[in-house]
């Protein structure tokens, strides 16, 4: 009786320091420009069990894909607790959570996934905004309500076995030494893991393969399909705390059509070459709360997304609600990124007091024609920016799958000057109604860069207090109704700002209720 009051006690006073230290978020919440409930952190029974008690030796090449399987059952009849993973190197296959485990890695524990393609199962999924068929995630969760992954270990998705590699992103090293595992060549410098992956490339909507005909088929461009490596699919109550995600096959952390997220402390990391290598992409969530968590990657850092062309307008379910605050970007196509899967819509963030250090562009919005989807209710404060490649601020609607500095180099930024005025329908994407405030930034190529469609401008952009020192370019507009510049410093090689095709933009207090193809060109 006094062993079960002690545990009691235990877990009550576990409880209250928890409810205590979500606390410290409170502050977040205040003055929000919109209503959100706030996020809390899921709630475990008191049951633990040890890995090893099942079997697992971590010693980086026994199989632990059963032991894991046999703890998480073991653990949810139960009724729910701590799996731990203690210090060692546990190599497994996939690993698929259930409702109420908390996923523990204990400091210097490795969770290595194996390359063998053959352990990955095809599942029905959506990737990339679509519906379609992928292998199985490393780690996986679907319809689970209280669901974590903590500790200060590190999952490692083993990606190089899964991802093509472009010879201009990776020393003579690195490319010998991948492209020696056999695999085919696209062309020269753009190799893929093997001939069936290559393949499906051929034909894919960008990573979504063409549908083959028959199993057969799908065996054979397995390769093709390679996973996110965190998968969790509508589970409501999700925790990440202080673990290391790194080297993908794909995307590292992907909550799907979730509610009541909290991902703070964690460290995503993946090779700068790493192909479609994103961070986090937050896809048709609602109430979720992104903080003090780090990333450097080979795409996308933090990401919102909710679903692409027909398949997200059908599913119709936005992202919603959500505050990132205190993160930091290194390597990656964005730092904060809306789109380009955005045709269920997305609306009511808050983004504060993050620093983008050395990425492709800082603040990155992107869609194209057949999405559809609104884009609305952004709010963008404190932002600290250094070394940015391209804009420190980017609106394109004529996004083609390329990263901003692969759009540089190729041209496509001047290909998307002339172009017709389309009918407005249900797959015109609209990005409207976004403020941003306080923003620095030493050294870009480009201030920012607005780039609408005819049929559908950028609308309704305020920027405020925003200073661009050592830049190539000033801001260039282009296709936009709204935009407010307000105490805005530029130091640029070239003008400070430039518009054409726009409406009622105003400039440091002065308006231009019209501005033709010829354009304006100012210095301020």
């Amino acid at each position: 009786m006094k062993k079960f009051f002690s545990m009691v006690c235990a877990c009550l006073l576990a409880l209250s320091a928890q409810a205590t230290d979500i606390k410290k978020y409170d502050a977040l919440y205040e003055n929000l420009p919109f209503q959100m409930e706030k996020v809390t952190r899921p709630q475990f029974p008191a049951n633990e069990v040890n890995l090893k008690d099942f079997g697992a030796i971590g010693d980086g090449s026994s199989l632990c894909t059963t032991a894991f399987a046999k703890a998480i059952d073991a653990l949810t009849q139960k009724g729910g607790g701590k799996l731990i993973v203690p210090q060692g190197v546990w190599f497994t296959g996939p690993i698929i959570l259930k409702s109420n485990i908390n996923l523990h890695l204990e400091k210097g524990a490795v969770i290595l996934f194996s390359p063998d393609d053959a352990l990955y199962p095809f599942i029905e999924t959506s990737f990339e905004g679509l519906d379609t068929r992928r292998c199985q995630s490393p780690i996986s969760g679907h319809h689970l309500t209280n669901v974590a992954i903590t500790g200060q270990g590190c999952i490692d998705g083993n990606g190089e076995y899964w991802r093509p590699l472009k010879k201009q992103k990776v020393t003579a090293a690195q490319w010998k030494q991948i492209t020696s595992r056999g695999g085919a060549f696209k062309r020269a410098d753009y190799w893929f893991p093997s001939e069936g992956a290559l393949k499906a490339d051929n034909s894919a909507n960008m990573n979504v393969p063409k549908t083959p005909a028959s199993e057969e088929e799908w065996n054979e461009i397995k390769r093709f399909l390679r996973p996110v490596m965190i998968s969790l699919v509508s589970c409501k109550n999700v925790w990440l705390n202080g673990v290391i995600f790194q080297n993908s096959p794909a995307w590292n952390i992907h909550p799907l059509m979730c509610e009541n997220v909290l991902i703070e402390d964690v460290l995503v990391r993946n090779p700068s070459y790493a192909q479609n290598g994103d961070g986090l992409d937050l896809e048709s969530c609602k109430n979720a709360l992104i903080v003090n968590s780090t990333f450097d990657v080979g795409d996308d850092g933090i990401c919102i997304k909710s679903g692409k062309d027909a398949d997200g307008r059908k599913r119709g379910i936005p992202c919603e609600n959500v505050i990132v605050n205190g993160c930091t970007v290194f390597k990656g196509h964005g730092g904060f990124v809306v789109g380009s899967e955005m045709s269920g819509g997305v609306k009511n963030i808050k983004v504060s007091d993050c620093q983008f250090l050395g990425t492709d562009v800082g603040l990155r919005f992107k869609s194209t024609r057949g999405r559809g989807g609104v884009v609305e209710n952004i709010y963008i404060d404190n932002m600290s920016m250094f070394d940015i490649q391209t804009d420190v601020i980017t609106f394109d609607l004529y996004y083609g799958g390329k990263s901003a500095v692969e759009v540089l180099n190729d041209g496509d930024e001047a290909k998307s000057q002339k172009v017709q005025k389309f009918k407005v329908d249900e797959t015109t994407p609209c990005f409207r109604n976004i403020d941003i405030n306080h923003v620095i930034c030493r050294t870009a190529r480009r201030a920012a860069y607005f780039n609408g469609l005819p049929e559908m401008p950028v609308s309704n952009i305020h920027i405020k207090d925003m200073e661009v020192n050592n830049a190539e370019y000033g801001i260039v507009i282009n296709r936009t109704d709204g935009v407010k510049l307000e105490n805005i410093k530029v130091s640029a090689k070239t003008h400070t700002f430039d518009a054409k095709n726009s409406k009622n933009v105003t400039v440091n207090d002065k308006t231009y209720k019209k501005i033709d193809e010829k354009g304006i060109t100012l210095d301020f």
